[in-house]
């Protein structure tokens, strides 16, 4: 049985036999080659040693076992047959997946999904991700390409999904190893300054109650939107006034919802409300008590196993609110207000920086925002606390100041005695 067999004018098929199989059977991996080198083709010897080169170490591939055979599986079908169920829904964070998969969906398989794994090559990848930058980038149809933190996303989802088919031993190696990962150019966040927030609380007294408490909450305690989404009354201590943060809300659609304990053990806190806040907060309550005594038979507060889940921030029948609902009532009520946008996530800035400019300790605001450590606070926080401390300097200057004048005109009226 020959190992090197003619195909065609310039393809060879590589046969090599891997001993009975427990069928009774020989086995065997074929291997097609094409010879596109012209004066190679017309060299019976030097084509000769080329086909026997070539044998030789994919003999020597398939006896170490590391030897694998082109797929016709699409990315587009890898991603569907095998990525999600196998890794993504077993190995994945569910908002993990929510984020890789829309990115899967909106950029990634309407350029690449059509093309076999093995056909992808480090090329389609840069020219995707350097196409999403550009105008017509985003799925969204807004004008302008992709933020380069969303197109560093982009290149970090490609990556893990190719990279399991490289440790399933689909394809031999990763392409995106071969591409270095997007710059991110650094996001300056702008919290409102105190003026501002005067501003949007003299709006707030015209919302809807229950936006009205949620921002108040936010900007007041600096809580993430899926931990206010996360709250139910049972986590607030009426007595000291103290709400107790220790689970969020990561996903609700119509009919669902998951509820999770925070991912770290700085995320799960307790933080102190202003005295006028848990007034307001108590006033809220009993509006709520009200409502739900209005639904009567319709509330409908319960998860999928029938458990009782009593929100402070829901729909009236007790049924929680989409988990993107804070963020898109509030862009259209900063416009209704022509109020200067920044992001519903901003506001837990706002109050990290309101309380820099009270003077409150970086460990202490740390400590409330729920961050690991305060190194992330101080990285986030740095412009302001900078120039909290210019202004602290000039507070003490002006009293070291003022001191060394009288000093000064002490001793010139005691020269003149």
């Amino acid at each position: 049985m020959a190992n090197i067999q003619k195909r065609g004018d310039n393809s060879w098929t590589l046969t090599v036999y891997t001993g009975v199989q427990a069928n009774g059977k020989y086995g065997r991996r074929t291997k097609t080659i094409r010879v596109t080198d012209e004066k190679l083709l017309k060299t019976s010897r030097k084509l000769q040693d080329y086909l026997d080169a070539e044998y030789a170490m994919f003999k020597a591939e398939v006896e170490a076992g590391e030897y694998i055979a082109p797929q016709k599986l699409t990315l587009a079908d890898f991603v569907a047959s095998e990525w999600a169920p196998k890794y993504a829904a077993k190995q994945l964070e569910f908002k993990t997946q929510i984020m890789l998969q829309k990115n899967l969906k909106n950029q990634i398989l309407p350029a690449l999904g059509h093309m076999k794994l093995e056909d992808i090559k480090p090329l389609h990848i840069i020219s995707l991700l350097d196409q999403l930058s550009k105008d017509g980038g985003r799925a969204d149809g807004r004008k302008g390409g992709l933020s380069s933190g969303s197109i560093r996303l982009v290149h970090r989802t490609l990556k893990n999904v190719l990279q399991r088919a490289t440790e399933w031993r689909v394809i031999k190696t990763n392409p995106v190893d071969a591409i270095q990962k997007p710059k991110t150019e650094r996001f300056e966040v702008q919290p409102y300054d105190e003026g501002e927030v005067t501003l949007l609380l003299q709006a707030l007294q015209k919302a809807p109650y229950h936006w009205r408490m949620m921002t108040t909450l936010a900007l007041t305690t600096g809580m993430r939107r899926s931990e206010l989404l996360g709250l139910e009354w049972r986590h607030v201590d009426w007595t000291t006034g103290v709400i107790d943060v220790s689970q969020s809300m990561i996903h609700a659609l119509k009919g669902s919802f998951i509820v999770k304990e925070p991912k770290t053990l700085k995320s799960r806190r307790k933080i102190s409300l202003p005295a006028s806040v848990l007034a307001e907060l108590r006033e809220y309550y009993a509006y709520r008590v009200k409502e739900r005594d209005k639904v009567g038979e319709a509330w409908n507060g319960r998860d999928q196993d029938g458990r009782e889940w009593h929100f402070m921030f829901c729909h009236p029948d007790g049924s929680p609110f989409h988990h993107e609902r804070p963020y898109q009532w509030f862009r259209t009520f900063l416009e209704r207000h022509e109020l200067r946008y920044i992001r519903f996530h901003d506001l837990r800035h706002t109050a990290a920086t309101l309380l820099i400019n009270q003077g409150v300790h970086a460990k202490i605001i740390s400590e409330r925002l729920g961050h690991g450590n305060i190194t992330t606070t101080m990285n986030i926080y740095g412009h302001a606390l900078q120039s909290a401390d210019q202004a602290a300097a000039d507070k003490l200057d002006a009293l070291f100041s003022g001191q060394q004048k009288d000093a000064q005109k002490a001793a010139s009226e005691r020269q003149r005695s």
